[in-house]
């Protein structure tokens, strides 16, 4: 069997030889060119984890500094892994991987258990031993595709993007209410000049501009907020030129039975997230994920973490705000995210340089984010409406999940009397929302949802004319889909204070 496999071109449209745009391969520049923006929109999501584990660690700045590096370096190598493939691991989509979210709370609960050194082995070893389960694991738990259908999905990418809001809301306001920045007239105004600029450049732009304009409007939200004072470039001084994070050089991994525990309960809710925005991608660039890509997809969320273990990251899943950002530009070539990966890998080389990056301040990157995640929200409601909502029993489906998958959103302290490893699940408005939506389902629906198709991946396997009949539906012309896309993806969302689920990643 090669090593390399390419992927048979089930999407193509009109029957022609032409590559799927997902695995149309773009002039270099225009894959630089887009995957830096795809860092933009990822990059605060995948150094917050280790920032916020480092200050508990209380880690010197080199420290820092590797650990920091060591999480951009494992999300390179987890992107490309997901996006080039290879043999059955990565499921060969514009995919994102990084550091999640989710793993923060229980690490920081192993933080307080132990002291520094000790704490980093046992989080490492637990990181370990979850990503090798993951990766086992894979192809059974791909099979949850067949109780998707758009009733479902619809509903889950709905969730994702509504979750995706207060992590904007946070990067514009600020997420400490005690600072004297709190929600003041500069954030908020820096945070809304970038949301009406990355819509007005999204709707008059044209051709290659229109594909970036959330970088050209994170840029030019950057050099406006400069001499306002709302750039930090003391990254700047504390950033080496050159490091290479060797394995195990933070810590040895070690092992304990309840901390693994606790880490493997973060992978499942990673997986159960990453197979929702697999689902929602699909949708998003007209290749439908079945269960090979799923278990593909997977197995490189397993081998992701393990790596990322051995160099000193942590539990890696899928940016979901990533996913919102090929909605929105409709570039679908995997490669594009792929060379995303080969820049995220140079940013954990050269510190220096992603010190560049870290210039955004946050408002305009939340100014921004709430253009992203709007996509994903409306990508939801798009898949819905190929399900019956007239029929009041799907109705029913979609009010009962919505309404539990917005409880930890709207109230993240709802469930604080729950035990630490349920709340793990419970505080993740993506998989308590997951889980209504298919229970409810398959309690009023059955296997089959009532007056709506089967999963077109389902049906793929079967038959292949539900997903010809899918892309035939989904083939508008770029005038005719919108400024802002009309799909779109999902995401996890930082939970900064109770350090709960969700990211963006992960998202």
């Amino acid at each position: 069997m090669p090593l390399f496999i390419s992927r048979r071109n089930r999407g193509t449209r009109n029957g022609r030889q032409d590559p799927h745009p997902v695995d149309e391969v773009l002039p270099p520049g225009k894959l630089l060119a887009y995957g830096v923006q795809h860092i933009a929109a990822m990059y605060a999501g995948v150094v917050a984890p280790p920032l916020i584990i480092g200050q508990a660690l209380g880690l010197d700045p080199l420290r820092m500094t590797l650990l920091i590096g060591a999480s951009l370096l494992t999300a390179g190598i987890a992107t490309l892994l997901q996006a080039v493939g290879v043999w059955r691991v990565g499921a060969r989509m514009p995919f994102v991987n990084g550091v999640t979210f989710g793993s923060v709370a229980p690490i920081l609960a192993i933080v307080a258990q132990h002291d520094q050194q000790q704490a980093l082995s046992i989080v490492y070893g637990s990181v370990l031993i979850a990503g090798i389960l993951a990766f086992i694991a894979a192809p059974y738990f791909s099979r949850l595709v067949r109780f998707f259908p758009p009733l479902v999905n619809g509903t889950v990418i709905t969730l994702i993007g509504l979750s995706l809001f207060p992590v904007a809301i946070g990067w514009i306001a600020g997420n400490d209410t005690e600072a004297p920045d709190f929600a003041s007239p500069l954030r908020i105004g820096l945070g809304a000049g970038t949301f009406v600029l990355v819509l007005l450049l999204n709707r008059f732009l044209r051709g290659f501009w229109n594909r970036i304009a959330l970088l050209v409007g994170l840029v030019i939200g950057t050099l406006v907020a400069w001499p306002l004072g709302a750039v930090d470039s003391s990254t700047f001084a504390q950033a080496p030129i050159f490091d290479v994070p060797m394995p195990f050089e933070l810590a040895t991994p070690a092992f304990s039975l309840t901390a693994t525990i606790s880490i493997c309960i973060v992978m499942l809710v990673a997986m159960m997230e990453s197979t929702a925005d697999m689902i929602a991608l699909g949708e998003i660039v007209d290749r439908p994920a079945d269960e090979q890509t799923i278990a593909a997809g997977l197995r490189a969320d397993g081998a992701g973490s393990a790596l990322s273990a051995v160099f000193g990251g942590f539990t890696c899943s899928a940016f979901a705000q990533n996913v919102g950002l090929v909605a929105l530009t409709r570039v679908k070539s995997r490669f594009v995210v792929a060379a995303a990966g080969g820049v995220l890998i140079m940013l954990g080389l050269f510190p220096i340089v992603g010190a560049v990056v870290s210039l955004v301040p946050q408002p305009v990157l939340g100014g921004a984010a709430l253009v992203l995640f709007g996509s994903v929200a409306s990508s939801g409601m798009r898949t819905l409406g190929k399900a019956d909502l007239g029929n009041p029993v799907n109705s029913l489906v979609v009010a009962g999940a919505v309404g539990v998958g917005m409880i930890p959103i709207v109230s993240p302290e709802f469930y604080e009397h729950f035990p630490a490893a349920l709340r793990t699940v419970l505080d993740s408005g993506i998989s308590t929302g997951c889980l209504a939506a298919l229970a409810l389902n398959l309690l009023f629906n059955g296997t089959r949802g009532a007056g709506q198709d089967e999963h077109p991946a389902a049906a793929d396997e079967t038959g292949g004319e539900p997903v010809a009949a899918a892309v035939q539906a989904d083939t508008a012309a770029p005038e005719e889909v919108g400024a802002a896309g009309t799909q779109a993806g999902p995401v996890p969302a930082p939970r900064p204070d109770s350090i709960a689920q969700d990211t963006e990643r992960s998202s």
